[in-house]
Parts: structure tokens; sequence; C-alpha cells
């Protein structure tokens, strides 16, 4: 009963005709598959692939739909899923040497994002530290070590 409720909760956004390669695109979108809205948000803000910036304005609608249709609140969505569809190929020409002509392939694609709310239960064990788990341990610096060898046999 529960997972039927939240499947109802389900926001999405979709975005057509979007200039950008379906290859490019996808190279983006594997990079927030998963994570909560505001750590996605910033992975795209720092991407510096053209891609981002449309898969940024489709999250942003997403997360709109969500809080206006759903009732819920942007920060506590995660994306569910995401992909990226190949549209319709625009085709030209461009002249060549001789007479000829080089086609050219200008590729489109549609975005789309599913978010839905994170699980209370993996809601409360994000913001708690876990006393089960331990807290990994560093290696020491290597040169931190190289040094001190110089230092004790000079």
């Amino acid at each position: 009963m529960a997972a039927a409720a939240n499947e109802q909760q389900e926001a999405r956004a979709e975005a057509k005709w979007v200039r950008v390669s379906p290859r490019k695109a996808r190279l983006v979108v594997e990079h927030i598959r998963g994570r909560s809205v505001p750590e996605a948000r910033t992975v795209l803000a720092f991407t510096q692939r053209a891609a981002a910036r449309e898969i940024e304005k489709v999250l942003r609608s997403a997360v709109s739909n969500a809080e206006a249709n759903h009732g819920l609140v942007g920060d506590d969505l995660v994306v569910s899923s995401v992909y990226v569809d190949e549209g319709p190929t625009i085709k030209r020409w461009r002249a060549r040497a001789r007479g000829r002509v080089a086609r050219i392939h200008k590729r489109t694609c549609h975005i789309t994002i599913k978010l839905q709310p994170v699980p209370q239960e993996r809601r409360a064990s994000s913001t708690t530290p876990s006393a089960e788990q331990p807290k990994p341990k560093r290696a020491p610096a290597k040169r931190a070590t190289a040094r001190k060898k110089k230092e004790a046999a000079a």
C-alpha cells in the first residue's frame, strides 16, 4: 500500500527537441542518477559540458512540478530515474570541393527526469552517523616520510 502511494508522488519533467547530441547528454546524466536534488544541482553547476545547462533546466522544472502538483519539498527529493532519448536528426548539406556535398547531422534529444521523495528510513539514516560503520583510515602521506628520512640522514 505504501509503495502505491509513493509511486503516485513521482514528479517528472521532459524537454523535447533539445539541440544536444544524445550521446553527449547521456554522459552528463550519468552523474546525477540516484542523487538528491541539492547534490544533483551542485554537480550540474560545476559540470562544464553544454548539456549540463539543459539538464539543469529540466531538473528545475521537475522540482517545480513536484512542489506545485504534489506538495513536496524540493530538497527532500531524489532523482529516481533520468534518461535521454534520441530525437529527430536535422540533415543539412555543406558544399565541398569539385561540386560535391557533405552531409551534416544536427542531432536532437529528449531529456526526461523523474523525482521521488526520499524514503523515511533512508532520510533518518543519512542525517545521523551510524555507529556500526567505522570511519575508514587514510594511509599516511608518502612525501612526509621521505622528507623525514632526508632530515634524519643529514
